[in-house]
């Protein structure tokens, strides 16, 4: 096992991160920027380097800096949460070069995912069953014409190194390919450094389902069932849980068994999420696959008592997963509380926290690295507390969220609770019968 392991990461991932490593008796690093130097991931590990300025790029992404915090500290290993550089095969890299332990996947496996165009021939080669898209990349307009023409409307246009929704548009009909072609490009170049798009039949009323995947350096490779992520806004996701109530025994069977042939595809080693779109037919497609830990791997730990980044950590260090299948054994719903304003179009609200009250009880969790007297900084992810209620059943999780979530007590910021709040009294929620559009006409009330 590790003798040490930095964290190059900062918020809930730091703290969650931390916790698994003191179960597990292994010393942490937590490195932070000039304004996180009063977060609790710093409080709580046993050694703390800072390493740049609040920018992102000045700290949390400066590689050079989390490698010589790692090497000042003798740290053999190096987590990287999720966001920053937890997908990032260039790092994975570094951190090889200077016989560091990155605790993931290897540069070539993120490579091959981390690339859209990739990744589905990847898939294709495979069998796992991908939507139906341009081959390569789009050359002009008019090849994107061509493409769409060949499809049938609508289409979507996506970045090839996108992520969170940047690069991607929506054509409905022909007149409006070069517009969408043109604001897709230079989007995609604003935000990846990399202006490659292409182009894929636009799956309507999909739900967003994806599978929990493990692999070890052995060649092992397990599935631990699914996770409903279908409420987005602006494809950002704002509630997961599992399991899926659109979710079938044959379905899980077949979308699992296609998670594990994805996986094996790249010899995956780590643990990793398999996205998929699921029409109202129950056909899946391969979407992408992220080659971390996920904000809500959490939904999938309480359905299964099953600690993942206990197992990220265990297979970086080389120990074999036991290759078991995993299917839910209770209900969870996870709710992204983010320090933003729904009643102003989600507008993040940083600032200080005056008051805190955090719900508990059974069936609750709550993952978040805040306290009265925080100042949540402006300079990153709004997202400042996660609440995971986990019950017997789906109507049993609802009303444990509910009151979870009455109990939940943040004052001096503004929060997306009273969203949450009202969600979870929605009927079309309630009934699980809704897709990824469902946020697209949501109005709060």
């Amino acid at each position: 096992m590790f003798r040490k392991l930095l964290i190059a990461n900062r918020g809930e991932i730091a703290l969650r991160i931390i916790r698994t490593c003191r179960e597990m008796n292994i010393p942490t690093v937590a490195v932070y920027s000039v304004a996180d130097k009063d977060s609790l991931h710093v409080r709580f590990a046993d050694e703390a380097v800072c390493i740049g300025k609040a920018a992102s790029s000045d700290s949390y992404l400066n590689i050079p800096h989390i490698i010589a915090a790692a090497e000042i500290t003798n740290a053999d290993a190096i987590h990287p949460g999720y966001g920053f550089l937890a997908e990032n095969a260039k790092f994975s890299e570094i951190c090889a070069h200077n016989n560091i332990k990155f605790v993931g996947p290897t540069p070539d496996m993120i490579n091959r995912m981390g690339d859209k165009i990739t990744a589905k021939e990847t898939m294709i080669a495979a069998g796992v069953p991908v939507v139906p898209g341009s081959e390569g990349l789009l050359e002009s307009v008019n090849h994107a014409k061509e493409e769409a023409k060949k499809m049938g409307y609508p289409v979507i246009i996506k970045a090839t190194a996108g992520g969170g929704g940047k690069g991607m548009r929506i054509v409905w009909a022909e007149e409006e390919i070069e517009k969408a072609y043109d604001s897709a490009k230079q989007e995609a170049a604003a935000s990846f450094k990399n202006d490659g798009i292409y182009m894929e039949k636009f799956v309507e009323e999909p739900r967003h389902i994806e599978i929990q995947v493990a692999g070890d350096q052995f060649g092992n490779v397990c599935h631990l069932s699914e996770r409903d992520c279908s409420i987005q806004r602006r494809h950002q996701k704002l509630v997961e849980e599992s399991p899926s109530p659109f979710m079938t025994p044959e379905l899980r069977k077949a979308m699992g068994e296609a998670a594990i042939k994805a996986a094996k595809a790249i010899n995956y080693e780590s643990v990793g999420t398999i996205e998929f779109l699921v029409d109202k037919h129950r056909n899946f497609y391969f979407m992408e696959m992220n080659t971390r830990i996920q904000v809500e791997h959490c939904v999938t730990e309480e359905v299964i008592n099953y600690d993942l980044i206990k197992e990220q950590i265990k297979i970086a260090a080389g120990v074999p997963i036991s290759g078991r299948n995993y299917e839910p054994q209770m209900h969870a719903i996870e709710c992204r509380i983010n320090a933003e304003d729904p009643y102003n179009d989600f507008r993040p609200s940083p600032g200080k926290i005056t008051v805190l009250h955090t719900p508990g009880g059974h069936g609750v969790r709550v993952d978040s690295h805040i306290y009265a007297g925080y100042t949540i900084p402006p300079y990153y992810d709004s997202m400042i507390a996660k609440i995971i209620a986990v019950a017997q059943t789906r109507e049993e999780a609802i009303n444990t969220m509910e009151r979870a979530l009455s109990e939940y007590v943040i004052e001096g910021i503004k929060t997306t609770i009273p969203f949450h709040q009202q969600l979870m009294k929605d009927e079309v929620f309630r009934s699980g019968n809704f897709n990824t559009k469902f946020m697209d006409t949501w109005k709060m009330k």
